[in-house]
């Protein structure tokens, strides 16, 4: 399964390498009040999908933020980290109080 994501990861690397390599033609993006961007046509596709990413993620921060602030309002324990559990170690079972005790080991371990 490992040879196999690798093998994906590379076919995906050389497609989109042999893109870049066939798309070096100059571009121009007219932006407002006549500027224009003369770049590379791979570069172009590469800044707009940077682009959308941090809007994609700028638009979910406070979706984030909300479900951050939620989930320590209903856990208190991350609320204060120095908090202390205390843990009791129950009792060890003695072996005739036990059910299982006239079940052969086969059965017991779901054989």
């Amino acid at each position: 399964m490992k040879y196999l994501l690798w093998l994906l990861k590379a076919a995906l690397f050389f497609t989109l390498f042999a893109f870049a390599l066939n798309n070096q033609h100059d571009a121009t993006v007219h932006f407002f009040f006549g500027t224009n961007w003369r770049a590379p046509l791979v570069l172009v596709v590469l800044a707009a999908f940077a682009g959308g990413v941090v809007v994609g993620a700028l638009g979910m921060l406070p979706g984030w933020w909300k479900h951050r602030s939620a989930a320590a309002a209903n856990h208190p324990a991350l609320e204060t980290p120095t908090a202390i559990v205390a843990t009791t170690v129950p009792a060890p079972l003695e072996a005739a109080s036990s059910p299982l005790t006239d079940v052969p080991a086969a059965r017991q371990h779901g054989l």
